[in-house]
């Protein structure tokens, strides 16, 4: 027994080594795993990001490319249906004359496209005849009224006005009594007003995607830092009952370490050392076992195993297993659901915190849901701090882990506890838990 607890004492004595080395070497930097965490966090916001701009990159282009194709065909349609329009009210007169009354006074011929029609007379070159907003058309129109002619259909094509503008002209052939081209009719039509709403388009979706892709970056941090965060929550516990562990481990194992030198150096005291030693492992045992229940519970990977049972019987036997004379259990018939190993370690540590900082006698009782241990020491000091933190210093000392043990217990079963300076002298600690379900 002896050789393992050396072992166990040279862990513990090289991991407070290892820990200390770090401290003194520089600032505490964060563990390595939750580096990493941290590290995959950001990955997983930036690869959220970059895939939610990567789709509103393809989407904004293809409605971008849709826009300016359909507004392309609106423009082209527009000018398509003038010319089709007016080239059917194209006439010519019994001297071979083209009449153009009846254009004159249709209502494509005065809306908002741009109009001109030209007539092949018999020099063999083409004169216009009608023009309206002229201006928005090139000057000379005979080249595009020869093609036309020579295709026998509507033409349409991007031309440049007196202005140096670009315009979009649709020509058609009108056709005379003799079924030749006799005239082409042009209409014209400024893309500039369509670019323009093209263009504001395309800024909303710039803009719009933009605050589409911080918005992806916030709800993806957000989100990654949910699916991580149980990872940092157990590596949280598990740094907790670490250092709660060495903190707690560095004395018992001191104190062993005296008991063992002491039966080393007079063998007529390796009795009493052994024992005092075996009940020292018994309590660190407790502790770990503590430590490891709360660790598992909070981090999800293990639960409460949960059942009725007699908490009179159940703190009785506590104090017969402690072995320790000067406590007195005064008890009633008291059936609590709990689970029965860490309600028995919240009782050991509850007369542990008695008997360092009250000694004996003890008195415990058992009624109505609750224990309650009390001493006749000095008491608490009206100005501590929550005795429930674990390093709280007392007027017999610090705090350990017990008490905190206890009130994780309690809270675990839905149920408190509370701790101050007994009426007459003392400390009185009360263990409460919830009445059961009826069966």
């Amino acid at each position: 027994m002896s050789a393992w607890l050396l072992r166990l004492r040279a862990r513990v004595a090289a991991l407070f080594r290892s820990r200390g080395g770090k401290a003194a070497a520089g600032p505490r930097r964060n563990p390595t795993t939750p580096g990493r965490l941290r590290r995959m966090r950001w990955l997983l916001t930036a690869l959220f990001t970059a895939l939610t701009a990567a789709c509103l990159l393809v989407l904004a282009t293809v409605a971008a490319s849709i826009d300016s194709h359909s507004r392309d065909r609106e423009l082209d349609d527009t000018v398509n249906r003038v010319v089709t329009g007016l080239a059917r009210v194209v006439y010519w007169n019994e001297e071979g004359a083209v009449d153009l009354e009846a254009l004159r006074d249709d209502d494509l011929a005065q809306g908002d496209s741009a109009v001109v029609v030209l007539s092949l007379e018999e020099d063999g070159k083409w004169h216009e005849k009608y023009g309206h907003l002229r201006s928005e058309l090139p000057q000379d129109l005979s080249a595009a009224a020869a093609r036309t002619a020579l295709s026998d259909d509507t033409v349409i094509s991007t031309m440049t006005n007196r202005s140096g503008d670009r315009i979009r002209v649709a020509s058609a052939p009108a056709y005379d009594a003799d079924y030749t081209v006799g005239a082409v009719v042009f209409a014209g039509a400024d893309p500039a007003p369509s670019q323009r709403d093209h263009q504001r388009l395309v800024l909303a979706l710039e803009f719009g995607g933009l605050g589409l892709i911080a918005l992806a970056a916030l709800i993806g941090h957000v989100l990654s830092g949910v699916s991580t965060r149980p990872a940092v929550r157990m590596l949280a516990e598990q740094e907790r009952f670490l250092a709660d562990a060495s903190h707690e481990l560095r004395t018992p194992l001191a104190t062993l370490r005296l008991y063992l030198d002491a039966a080393l150096r007079d063998p007529d005291d390796t009795r009493r050392a052994v024992t005092e030693a075996r009940e020292l492992t018994d309590r660190m045992g407790r502790l770990v076992t503590g430590l490891l229940a709360r660790t598992r519970t909070e981090t999800g990977v293990g639960e409460l195993e949960v059942e009725r049972l007699r908490l009179d019987q159940l703190v009785e036997g506590v104090v017969a297993e402690s072995g320790v004379a000067g406590i007195e259990v005064r008890s009633e018939p008291t059936v609590v659901q709990a689970d029965p190993d860490l309600l028995a370690l919240a009782v050991r540590n509850l007369i542990d915190n008695a008997l360092v900082h009250g000694g004996l006698p003890i008195e415990i009782t058992v009624a109505d849901y609750a224990v309650t241990v009390r001493d006749h020491g000095p008491g608490l000091d009206p100005e501590l701090a929550d005795p429930f933190e674990h390093g709280t210093k007392g007027p017999s000392g610090r705090y350990g882990i017990g008490l905190s043990l206890v009130q994780w217990v309690a809270r675990a079963h839905s149920g408190s506890v509370a701790i101050g300076s007994a009426p007459d002298g003392g400390t009185l600690a009360t263990l409460t838990l919830p009445a059961p379900p009826q069966l």
